[in-house]
């Protein structure tokens, strides 16, 4: 089954070179700070060998620090006895007071060799538009990878509740049905209503406060939600309370997400970072928090196929948990469905930010992406490679995900199996 999977994706031509070129992506994306830094690779300096770039890991996780000599150095005005620089000898970053004011790729730049030439061009503050791409690649793909991380695991979980138990095959007793309900609102109640302050001004400092004070409003959610619990399970002891009734699980989560559909996520974001501190972590967090509604309908269809299946019939003979069979037999035999809404949801993702980015809203002046060097294209209409480079990069990388997706749509189609 699973190499006919495989077989079929690989027929769809274009989905294996988006797929290679994704991989190309994740290697730039990985290396960004080896192809594209002001440190060098490896040096030799006063008798002593030193790998810099690798070395600065390691001081920004205060592990090491650097030597006195390359305390708040100028890298490239050092005297090496010998020394190897990136390819791109510039941090997108570094200002290059000769070549300022949109200098073109092919200009003449005021430049010692041909290795510090700005390849594509410079930005109206000297910026390395090159190495802006580099980089921009690893945030690019990270918020991708992030957010999909986030909205996976909550679409994957409410998806397979809504799937798997529909409405009819949830049961808990009245005493659960009644107290769980009155605690959960009190649990909200306490960990964002009287805490709505704390977290609004938390989340204007920064995104680390922000989850500082979050994780406080989960611990109450988490006291307030088990007291109840305990409660039920007490209450439960009692004739009346202890019958037990349906809950409409798959009609609830439906209605939730039609809500969230029904919201326009790009404003949504968009209020929401307006009001805090700048934070790449908070955008990915949002456009997590946002967009988990597609793979949570993808996973509670196939949950809805899975569940009557002989397999799952056959643990439920044997007396497995729910739980168990959830987990362990029903949600990664549905998993498969639910990559091709992943690989839709990176492209919008990267939209998504790209777009705040252009906004000027969400992302730290100081952070360059693909987003920020398009708006700063509006500035210098004459900086054509200022559009066209990100532009391009952008267009590639929603359409590569995209035909990504379609293939594996193909590949999972059951009609479209020979």
């Amino acid at each position: 089954m699973a190499g006919n999977k495989i077989t079929k994706f690989r027929k769809n031509k274009l989905a294996v070179y988006s797929a290679r070129f994704i991989l190309v992506m994740i290697v730039v994306a990985l290396l960004a700070d080896i192809l594209a830094n002001e440190k060098p690779i490896i040096c030799r300096y006063k008798g002593n060998i030193y790998f810099p770039v690798f070395r600065s890991y390691l001081v920004d996780a205060t592990i090491l620090t650097w030597p006195s000599d390359f305390q708040n150095a100028e890298w490239t005005l050092l005297s090496y006895d010998w020394v190897l620089f990136p390819p791109v000898p510039y941090l997108p970053q570094n200002i290059d007071k000769n070549n300022m004011h949109s200098v073109s790729p092919f200009a003449k730049q005021k430049i010692s060799s041909s290795h510090w030439k700005h390849w594509m061009g410079t930005d109206e503050l000297g910026h390395d538009v090159l190495s802006a791409m580099i980089h921009g690649t690893r945030i690019a793909l990270l918020v991708g990878l992030v957010s999909m991380s986030i909205a996976g695991f909550i679409g994957i979980v409410l998806g397979s509740l809504a799937g798997y138990y529909g409405d009819q095959r949830l049961k808990i007793t009245r005493a659960e049905a009644l107290i769980n309900p009155v605690f959960l609102f009190l649990a909200l109640f306490y960990a964002f209503g009287t805490r709505n302050y704390v977290l609004k001004d938390a989340l204007s400092i920064s995104f680390s406060h922000f989850l500082i004070q979050l994780f406080i409003s989960l611990l109450i959610i988490i006291t307030v939600l088990f007291t109840g619990y305990k409660i039920s399970k007490l209450a439960g002891k009692l004739s009346f309370l202890k019958n037990k009734v349906n809950i409409p699980t798959d009609l609830i989560i439906s209605r939730f997400i039609e809500v969230m559909i029904s919201i326009p996520t790009l404003f949504l974001i968009i209020s929401i970072v307006a009001i805090a501190k700048p934070s790449l972590l908070l955008v990915m967090t949002i456009i997590g928090l946002t967009t988990w509604t597609g793979i949570a309908r993808f996973i509670r269809a196939e949950l809805l196929r899975i569940r009557s299946l002989e397999y799952i019939e056959a643990a439920h003979a044997l007396g497995y948990s729910e739980r168990r069979i959830i987990v362990r037999h029903a949600i990664p035999n549905a998993l498969s469905a639910v990559l091709i809404a992943i690989a839709f949801g990176i492209a919008s993702a990267i939209l998504i930010e790209s777009t705040l980015s252009f906004l000027g809203i969400g992302v730290p002046p100081e952070t360059l992406t693909w987003g920020s060097l398009l708006s700063e294209a509006r500035q210098s209409p004459s900086a054509w490679w200022m559009a066209v480079f990100p532009g391009l990069a952008i267009f590639l990388t929603i359409s590569v995900y995209n035909l990504v997706g379609e293939g594996l749509s193909d590949g999972l189609d059951p009609k479209l199996r020979k």
